[in-house]
């Protein structure tokens, strides 16, 4: 964490087998506690998030551009993505 970063308590939900998991790593002193855990967590999501939106994003460049709604349909076919979804996101 940043000193004199902002921060704002949130309550979360984890299983109880992660929130145990976490709580031996800090037990362990592989993390400073519950808190900083969580928050490198979400941290390396985000990079991650927007490592493959970028990679995305490159991908899309070189191949052509944003799918086009055939394409897209193809895709949610594929990926077994349900007709009620797809309406969900072109309405939007």
């Amino acid at each position: 964490m940043v000193i004199g970063m902002a921060t704002t308590k949130v309550t979360i939900t984890l299983g109880n087998e992660q929130l145990a998991a976490v709580r031996r790593l800090v037990s362990q002193g592989k993390a400073a506690n519950v808190s900083s855990f969580i928050q490198h967590a979400v941290a390396v999501s985000l990079s991650d998030v927007a490592g493959w939106g970028a990679m995305l994003g490159l991908a899309l460049q070189r191949t052509g551009g944003p799918l086009t709604a055939k394409e897209r349909v193809w895709a949610d076919t594929v990926l077994g993505v349900v007709q009620q979804q797809r309406r969900k996101r072109t309405a939007a």
